[in-house]
């Protein structure tokens, strides 16, 4: 199976940051990054994860979640180590294409190949007043702009061909010009000439990564996505997902093993069942439930501040209007109030883990049978790791979990490759424009 671990400050509790064994005046430092990082790469996961979003969230009084640029970070970590991909989240709806390009090319090339772009649309409405908008697109229009975004960053990645950077002294060419293209995209978004001033990437373009699973993220995971991030919480959700993105992929003539879905897991880990048990509700006592209101506010529309918070959840409360009931986040919370009819607390206890992921309580042992069960049932082709805190969490991850995963034949013991596109057994794109004469004509009519 294949494993990221999702970096977020602190860990992935909203209740991480108070953690007796959590530090947060390190959320800033990038030592403690490179740590995390190192320590993922001796564990040989296939890449480490940071999210983004371009807007401060309302809530941060309560909780460690503002966001560290990607790239800038990332960059620093490549330094410090040599296999471990790196993935990084950037918006299509806040930035323009041939900017973004240049930034992951960069990364991919200083990484020796190890870059991922995690693509989004960004769901914050605020972000819009950020970027002299009057208002945020909404949903389906955001998903067009990010069709025609991806189109465009993928030609600027594939507009040097591979033997374009020539570098041949004995001739004097620098570089093959014959296989240097223009894109000349003219759309409705977007009107790009290029070509990117950067030659082609080490994996010929980053890896491409997606988060949605509302309908129209489903769409466009299955055209362009090679790993999707999406957060379940029953096997047969998962399953259903897993089936569905893998034919809408089929359909659009893609092969489908070359689309890993990667469900997220927080998994709080205990040496006995009651220890884990205790680990969690000692994380559940340090919410603040203002910070947890706010957030199933932002999730459902419903405004449960003068609730009691141990009666039960107002269904009929729900707006499932506009963004909202095209988002699966907040269908995903809806299930969780149909199947399970939890008290407004049970509910805020149920999302502060993970924010709708799946939080697992038990032993590590408790914890490889289900990744196995997802994994060799059709509902996971492996796993983002969102350990509750950092860094203890996952430091029990890796030293009693992936163990286990090992010994049972699902889990890699060293590196076969250096590349994320090799981690994860994609293989590397040719330019769409490889059709050219080599350079070696060029430098035979240059020299006659």
């Amino acid at each position: 199976m294949h494993l990221n671990l999702f970096i977020y400050p602190g860990g992935h509790h909203e209740a991480a940051w108070r953690h007796p064994d959590s530090d947060p005046s390190r959320v800033l430092d990038i030592a403690y990054y490179q740590e995390l990082a190192q320590r993922a790469e001796e564990a040989k996961l296939d890449a480490i994860f940071f999210a983004d979003g371009p807007a401060l969230a309302d809530n941060i009084r309560y909780a460690s979640r503002f966001r560290i640029e990607p790239l800038t970070w990332m960059s620093a970590i490549a330094a410090v180590t040599s296999r471990i991909g790196l993935i990084g989240t950037a918006s299509t709806t806040y930035y323009e294409p041939y900017n973004l390009a240049r930034l992951f090319a960069s990364l991919d090339h200083l990484s020796g190949g190890r870059a991922g772009w995690n693509i989004v649309t960004t769901g914050a409405p605020n972000a819009a007043q950020n970027f002299g908008l009057a208002e945020h697109p909404v949903h389906a229009e955001r998903y067009a702009r990010a069709d025609e975004f991806v189109d465009v960053v993928t030609k600027l990645w594939d507009s040097w061909e591979d033997e374009a950077f020539v570098a041949d002294a004995e001739s004097g060419v620098f570089a093959d010009t014959d296989r240097i293209h223009s894109i000349d995209h003219v759309g409705k978004h977007f009107s790009v000439a290029g070509p990117l001033n950067t030659a082609r990437s080490p994996q010929g373009r980053p890896v491409y990564v997606q988060a949605g699973s509302s309908d129209d993220g489903r769409g466009f995971a299955a055209r362009w996505a090679e790993a999707i991030f999406t957060a379940h919480q029953t096997l047969g959700n998962a399953q259903e997902f897993y089936r569905d993105i893998k034919d809408r992929a089929r359909r659009l003539g893609r092969a489908p093993h070359q689309l890993k879905v990667l469900p997220g897991i927080s998994p709080v880990i205990g040496s006995t069942t009651r220890e884990a048990e205790e680990r969690h509700d000692q994380l559940n006592a340090l919410t603040q439930p203002a910070y947890s209101l706010e957030q199933l506010h932002r999730l459902t529309g419903a405004d449960l501040s003068s609730y009691d918070l141990d009666g039960p959840f107002p269904r009929h409360l729900v707006d499932v209007r506009g963004d909202r009931a095209a988002s699966s986040r907040s269908q995903l919370v809806l299930d969780i109030v149909d199947r399970e009819q939890p008290s407004i607390r049970q509910l805020l206890h149920r999302l502060a883990g993970a924010r709708g992921h799946r939080v697992v309580v038990g032993t590590p042992g408790l914890i490889a049978d289900q990744m196995q069960e997802w994994y060799e049932n059709g509902a996971a082709d492996g796993f983002n790791v969102m350990p509750p805190w950092l860094s203890g969490g996952f430091e029990l991850f890796a030293d009693e979990v992936l163990p286990l995963l090992r010994k049972r034949g699902l889990f890699r013991y060293e590196y076969g490759s250096s590349t994320l596109r090799d981690h994860l057994g994609l293989p590397r794109p040719a330019s769409q424009y490889a059709q050219t004469p080599r350079y070696q004509r060029t430098i035979a009519k240059e020299t006659a």
